[in-house]
């Protein structure tokens, strides 16, 4: 597809400078584009190759001073990484308009339901009860379970698979090999020291405007719900437990372990490779440093760090001091040999 920078600088409500009419038909970055393609800067890092760059077209902040004349024809917005991320995502949208219907071999249950526009790829599973709605995308191989539904805009990627009950909101993506709605790790220790599996009969519920990354596992409730509140975004990647619930717009990295029946509240931002015990809650706005071992619960808008993790200033304090150990240590030795020093004098 190709557009005009007039066509985009309407997209994104931005001012131009320059030929209105210059056209690209691709996205490069501003390093590395050439004649025809669209760039952006957003971090000030960047910006020596403004001045060099061959795109034809760049989305750059309207603050931004220039030191030097720019080829390219300029769109100026009042934040270019948010502009370029909306460019991207009508530019996605489009694209996935051209996917619609259903492709064969793909298996739909007499008692599954979808609405207009939808696109359910091949070998793709719809069981009973099944609802998708408008406009959704089931890509090849995905597997929903009965009862299943599905909301209106939403993108299912290849390979996933939604177990049986399980609610999943408008405007969601879940990208490939995610798992939603496995058995929780529910397992009640008998007195032979053998394990008996506790029946998991809840499911989990992904509300609206929701991203999960590939790979990622969601275990449905033992009883009840897990749950997933709308604007959150999960990495690839990630282990969430038996009725763990995920606050509003709250971020989570990659590999990260939530362990059963914890809350975790709106807005969190929890670094990679975190581990989270069960049972306890985390306060809205809280963050939790990469690598963390979350142990006991957190106060709201709190950061930590470390494991077990605890307050992110006092952590670094102690990382500072322990840097100074080695020195500290020769401080001392020297001070006992001056206070050796001074009591042979008094003594003699």
């Amino acid at each position: 597809m190709t557009f005009s920078a007039a066509q985009i600088a309407m997209i994104i409500n931005g001012k131009i400078e320059g030929d209105a009419n210059t056209s690209v038909n691709s996205f490069g970055k501003i390093e590395e584009a050439q004649s025809g393609q669209l760039a952006f800067l957003a971090n000030p890092k960047y910006e020596e190759f403004l001045y060099t760059t061959k795109a034809s077209v760049i989305i750059i902040n309207e603050n931004l001073e220039l030191k030097q004349p720019v080829a390219a024809t300029l769109i100026r917005v009042p934040d270019a990484y948010t502009a370029f991320a909306a460019l991207l995502s009508k530019y996605q949208e489009m694209m996935q308009q051209q996917l619609h219907g259903v492709q064969e071999p793909s298996y739909i249950s007499k008692t599954a339901s979808y609405g207009q526009n939808v696109f359910i790829g091949a070998f793709a599973y719809l069981g009973e009860n099944v609802k998708v709605g408008n406009n959704t995308k089931i890509y090849p191989d995905v597997y929903l379970g009965n009862n299943v539904s599905v909301g209106e805009n939403s993108v299912i990627h290849p390979g996933v698979k939604i177990y049986q009950d399980c609610v999943i909101g408008n405007n969601v993506i879940i990208h490939a090999g995610t798992v939603i709605g496995s058995d929780g790790f529910g397992f009640a220790p008998q007195p032979d020291g053998s394990f008996k599996k506790v029946p998991q009969i809840g499911n989990v519920i992904v509300e609206d405007h929701v991203e999960i990354g590939a790979n990622t596992t969601i275990d449905r409730a033992t009883i009840g719900s897990t749950i997933i509140k709308s604007g959150a975004k999960l990495d690839n990647l990630i282990q969430i437990a038996h009725n763990v619930e995920i606050g509003n717009s709250t971020v989570v990295a990659a590999q990260t372990g939530i362990s059963g029946s914890s809350k975790i509240g709106k807005g969190v931002m929890i670094g990679g490779q975190v581990g989270i015990v069960g049972h306890i809650n985390i306060g809205d706005g809280a963050k939790i440093n990469a690598q963390s071992g979350v142990s006991k619960s957190i106060e709201p808008g709190k950061s930590v760090t470390g494991s077990p993790a605890y307050d992110y200033t006092s952590a670094l304090r102690s990382q500072a001091l322990s840097r100074k150990l080695p020195e500290l240590e020769k401080r001392i030795t020297e001070l006992e040999a001056l206070v050796k020093q001074l009591l042979n004098e008094r003594v003699s």
